[in-house]
């Protein structure tokens, strides 16, 4: 068995078990692509079985921390048989559900949605690293025999897969049909396209976010709604719910706000999907920033504000990048925002912590001489965890602000 031997002292993060062995750690050893090597200390001591990659910052990513431990075919089985059987412990009100979160289900660089059941169900998968490239068909097997589906298609087309050495890929591993879905989302249905919508055809990780849209919605009787990097129209279709709910859509106005014309169309045909046909909906085809400077200026207001904007920071060395793009939409939307209205605001950026993100917005409402309630922090929803022992996985923050009156 190949061995990386760490620089001393750099031991400490795998006694935590924590996953990750960066470059700068190794001081000798190496292996090909995704083969299974020993972690050992400076000392020789034995720290973790892990997944090189020959290419990567981040070198080897450890699979398990028994020596006693075979890395084959019936281990990677029964880690995405746990990964499924760990999402029965949440009440997920959905027929959409990530079945495996990488590092925090133990299979770094694997993440696994499921769209729909039975015959009409389909795995959507990305192999991210090096690791669970090398073992790919072993993984597949073994998650259609966890789930008794027959469809497995594979969405390996991130930035991610870059940072390996690995080149994208798309397409079925395992049968064939239509590519698109439609799900089941607490009260309302909404459709993707496993080939073509964003990461594997949606944002399953907002789904408590918007359940909790839509109660705020029918709880506060919203007026005048804006829906910013709408996507197709999630959030959108929660307001919408909400208020018809609180039976408050009659004079109801909701604007969303994207730049990709195929998610707006796809947002539109949400709204009628669900019976929304007679609301007051705009979608407008436009950039963000320039749309909330040019509300500003014909002095429109909202009660309820969405930013959920993609990406901004895909690691900590972007991070000061980043934070000027979300300090200056957040003030521009703290601006917009009635007294007493609602703003929910996001970061899926895993480097922006959720304490620097809260520094933002506060930075941004100093900015925009608006003072706020911080009411809520928002989250993943819970097949999207985050474990003790890797708390990397937390990369989706959401703040509820509520602003104050004058």
């Amino acid at each position: 068995m190949k061995a990386l031997r760490l620089r001393p002292g750099k031991e400490r993060s795998l006694q935590r078990r924590h996953p990750w062995i960066f470059e700068s750690a190794i001081d000798k050893g190496g292996a090909d692509a995704g083969e299974t090597v020993r972690i050992e200390s400076s000392d020789g001591r034995f720290l973790a079985w892990a997944a090189f990659s020959p290419l990567s910052k981040i070198r080897a990513r450890a699979w398990s921390f028994d020596e006693k431990q075979r890395i084959d075919a019936a281990f990677f089985a029964q880690r995405v048989q746990r990964a499924v059987a760990a999402r029965g412990f949440f009440d997920l009100q959905s027929d959409g559900v990530r079945l495996v979160h990488g590092e925090a289900d133990g299979l770094p660089g694997l993440i696994v949605d499921r769209y729909g059941v039975g015959e009409q169900g389909v795995l959507v998968a990305q192999f991210l690293s090096a690791g669970v490239e090398r073992w790919k068909t072993v993984l597949v097997d073994a998650l259609l025999a966890a789930t008794g589906l027959s469809r497995f298609y594979e969405r390996s087309d991130a930035s991610g897969r870059e940072r390996e050495g690995l080149k994208p890929t798309t397409g079925w591993l395992r049968g064939e049909g239509a590519t698109e879905c439609t799900i089941r989302e607490h009260d309302w249905l909404l459709s993707l396209d496993i080939a073509t919508g964003h990461k594997t055809g949606f944002y399953l990780d907002q789904r408590d976010s918007r359940q909790r849209f839509a109660q705020m919605a029918q709880h506060r009787r919203f007026r005048r709604v804006l829906n910013c990097f709408c996507y197709t129209g999630g959030f959108t279709v929660a307001a919408l719910a909400g208020l018809r709910a609180a039976d408050a859509l009659e004079g109801a106005e909701l604007v969303s706000i994207d730049s990709s014309q195929p998610a707006l169309e796809r947002a539109r045909a949400h709204v009628a999907l669900n019976g929304f046909e007679g609301a007051n909906t705009q979608f407008l085809d436009a950039d963000v920033n320039a749309s909330l400077r040019r509300f500003i200026e014909e002095g429109r207001t909202f009660d309820a504000i969405v930013l959920d904007p993609p990406k901004f920071a895909p690691t900590v060395a972007h991070a000061e990048r980043a934070a000027r793009a979300y300090k200056d939409i957040n003030r521009l939307a703290l601006k917009l925002l009635e007294p007493g209205g609602v703003l929910l605001t996001f970061s899926c950026s895993g480097g922006i912590s959720a304490d620097l993100f809260h520094k933002i917005v506060a930075s941004a409402g100093i900015d925009a001489g608006v003072d706020g309630y911080l009411g809520e922090h928002l989250g993943a929803a819970p097949d999207h965890p985050m474990t003790i022992e890797f708390p990397e996985g937390e990369y989706l923050k959401g703040l509820v602000v509520v602003r104050k009156a004058a």
